[in-house]
């Protein structure tokens, strides 16, 4: 019911707003907890301690936060361009064409979604062995703690950190696994040579396909890299500080594509309403 109530409060903020109605909610949900999460930081690194410590504990947390933040500000924006040559043709007495062009391939293609679903994934067991109200010993019980997020970094067990190389390559294959189903670059080959367009130094059809993909599979590892670090910055402070916050990872991602997006709907919409005003008058 709850989940039904957001959507339909998200479409509401969409159809009367600049969009991004469920996005904008989950932004003002991460928003809301920060300042706790400024109150756990205090509480962990500078509560008692001397003025020394307490002022370079608050410069690192300060330079770490501004450090992710435009980390992730840079991979979203990020793009390879792809040279397109555009065939010249004649019209009348002047050939008309042989524009370049080129084809955007963002670096994070798959957005959050590879964290989300990777870390959906490894908490499921946990969840399963909450439902059945108890919790299994031996082999399979110990599979569960390495799988388990708060086992990460503990001093006191290490061997649980293993878990971590196990979302790493989770969060990998999910970004290629989402970008293979949401990226066709045959289609995109066969496109650009029906348009008379091709690629310089490569030949339309299937060699354009393979090179579109060998490129493709080079900036998704790129991306898919660039987020496994995002997910893994507040684990490991978790881990080893105990400092739990909720503005790490995935919500930092969240934070910056929403606030990037509505600014470029705000700035869209402030352009087609210059240019009403200016053919109106």
């Amino acid at each position: 019911t709850g989940a039904c109530v957001l959507i339909y409060l998200g479409e509401e903020i969409t159809k009367h707003g600049v969009g991004n109605g469920v996005s904008m909610i989950l932004l003002f949900n991460i928003i809301s907890r920060l300042p706790q999460d400024f109150k756990t930081l205090y509480d962990t690194f500078m509560s008692g301690k001397n003025i020394v410590k307490a002022g370079l504990a608050l410069i690192i947390i300060v330079a770490v936060i501004l450090f992710m933040f435009v980390f992730v500000v840079y991979l979203q924006d990020a793009y390879i361009k792809i040279p397109v040559q555009n065939s010249s043709k004649v019209q009348g007495r002047r050939s008309v064409g042989s524009v370049g062009d080129y084809i955007p391939f963002k670096v994070n293609s798959a957005n959050v979604i590879p964290v989300i679903f990777a870390g959906s994934l490894m908490s499921l067991p946990s969840l399963i062995t909450t439902f059945a109200g108890k919790t299994p010993s031996g082999i399979l019980g110990e599979i569960i703690k390495v799988l388990n997020q708060n086992n990460w970094f503990n001093m006191s067990a290490p061997v649980y950190s293993i878990g971590v190389i196990i979302y790493i390559v989770l969060v990998v294959a999910f970004a290629y696994f989402y970008t293979s189903i949401t990226f066709n670059p045959l289609e995109i080959a066969n496109n650009m040579k029906k348009a008379g367009g091709f690629i310089p130094g490569i030949r339309p059809g299937k060699p354009t396909s393979d090179y579109l993909n060998r490129m493709l599979n080079y900036i998704v590892f790129i991306g898919a890299v660039a987020l496994a670090f995002i997910a893994f910055v507040p684990i490991f402070f978790n881990g080893v500080f105990g400092a739990d916050v909720s503005f790490g990872g995935t919500s930092i991602i969240i934070i910056v594509g929403v606030v990037i997006e509505t600014l470029k709907q705000i700035e869209s919409q402030m352009r087609v309403r210059y240019y009403k005003g200016f053919l109106n008058d």
